[in-house]
This record gives structure tokens, sequence and C-alpha cells, in this order.
């Protein structure tokens, strides 16, 4: 995802979206645990995703404060 569609999103949407996220990166890193992805960029570019989701979140809490 880009800035630009994070920062669309809604603070619920915000959660949600991490937590499937979160739980698309496990299943890829079990995966290659057992077997070689055919990708494994795919795995940083999941965890980078995630960084930019906390990102927005902690940005939104401290414009709040």
């Amino acid at each position: 995802m880009k800035n630009k569609e994070i920062a669309g999103l809604s603070d619920q949407e915000l959660i949600e979206k991490i937590k499937e996220e979160q739980a698309g990166l496990n299943k890829m890193t079990l995966n290659h645990a057992v077997s070689p992805v055919e990708n494994p960029a795919k795995i940083r570019l999941n965890r980078r995703n995630i960084a930019r989701l906390n990102t927005e979140v902690n940005k939104r809490k401290k414009a709040a404060k």
C-alpha cells in the first residue's frame, strides 16, 4: 500500500488492516520455514506495510493529543 492510500483509511480500518497483514505475515513465515516461498521479497514487503500502517496509527495518536 502507498502512504496516500493508508492516510485515506479510517482508524478502525487501519487496525483491521494491521491484523490482516500480521496474520498474512505469520502464515507466510511459517510456510517459508517448511518450504521456500517462491518470492521471499513478499515477506519483506509485508513487514514494511505493517510498519507503514503502525506509523500512521502512531501519527494520528500524537495528533489527537
